[in-house]
């Protein structure tokens, strides 16, 4: 048994022509936060610190879908949400609805380890945040002008997909398009085992551009974006309703513990029972497997393990060491 590491940067439809400029930062922060948390493993840090400490990362880099770059909703706000989760104890804290949260991670364990409840949104979140000191800021600090860009061309597309008279149709739909894709590799998420076979999961994410106010995703919500029990630790990405019905992370748990599969066999089964392009996940094992299947093009994804391996990846035969 060792410890082993794994997180993500969202699944969705990256192509391969994916520009530099998006891709680079992305595979800076990635190995950027993969260093991170390896080194707090080797410190022999609690899962659940790691896990908090790497998507606290991610949330601070403006190339993801979360924190910082999180996307806009149909009224160019920002509605961030987030989840943690122990495997041990599976205890576990999520939020929705926020808007002046720096960290939403933090908050979600802060919930978690100061409430008596699990999930907390919108206005009580927020409140809850400032009287716990986690730092806040204007709403207005997390809207970029990359994500007003995106919500602009989002919000077009829609609009021309009903009015096909528009003779720039083709035009604007292949640029909004590529907000499309550029805004679908986001979400964030980190799942981590040590040498004791303790697990923690944690994500986050701004959700979906031009999302409706109020919608909520999968990260939040316990057993399909997140879980985390004695067996394994799962974290999954991509289209939020597809993995609320696929109650996705929970199942790569029951498959393992009712099916008697690997940690690699059950998630590979869970992501094959969702319609492709949908989603992706990271997880680890109690005994320190690492997994990161996706039916998406592509996915943002990060691993290590204590025996020395290590890989940085985007597409399906894109790994790095």
């Amino acid at each position: 048994m060792g410890w082993a590491i794994a997180l993500h940067g969202g699944a969705g439809d990256i192509p391969l022509s994916l520009p530099p400029e998006n891709r680079l930062p992305r595979e800076a922060a990635l190995r950027h936060c993969l260093d991170v948390g390896i080194a707090a493993l080797k410190a022999h840090k609690h899962p659940l610190d790691v896990v908090e400490l790497v998507v606290r990362e991610l949330e601070n880099h403006q190339n993801f879908n979360a924190g910082k770059g999180s996307v806009l909703t149909t009224s160019g706000t920002v509605e961030m949400e987030a989840c943690i989760m122990d495997g041990k104890t599976k205890k576990c804290g999520a939020v929705s609805g926020l808007s002046t949260v720096v960290n939403a991670i933090s908050l979600a364990r802060l919930v978690m380890e100061k409430t008596p409840h699990i999930y907390l949104a919108f206005d009580g979140a927020e409140a809850f945040a400032r009287e716990h000191g986690l730092e806040t800021v204007d709403p207005s600090h997390f809207i970029t002008p990359e994500n007003i860009e995106r919500l602009k061309l989002a919000q077009e597309a829609n609009r021309v997909q009903i009015d096909y008279t528009q003779p720039i149709q083709k035009e604007v739909k292949k640029d909004a398009a590529s907000a499309d894709v550029d805004s679908q590799i986001g979400t964030v998420g980190c799942v981590a085992v040590d040498n004791e076979g303790n697990l923690a999961t944690a994500t986050s994410t701004g959700g979906l551009v031009n999302k409706m106010v109020g919608r909520i995703g999968d990260t939040p919500i316990i057993g399909a974006g997140t879980y985390a029990n004695h067996l394994c630790a799962v974290s999954a990405t991509g289209r939020g309703e597809m993995i609320i019905r696929g109650t996705v992370a929970r199942d790569v748990a029951a498959v393992m513990e009712f099916k008697g599969l690997s940690l690699k066999e059950a998630a590979a089964y869970v992501v094959e029972q969702v319609p492709p392009g949908n989603v992706g996940l990271v997880a680890v094992s109690s005994t320190g497997e690492v997994t990161m299947p996706f039916n998406t093009t592509g996915m943002f994804r990060a691993c290590a393990t204590e025996d020395g391996y290590s890989e940085i990846g985007i597409w399906p035969d894109s790994p790095s060491k």
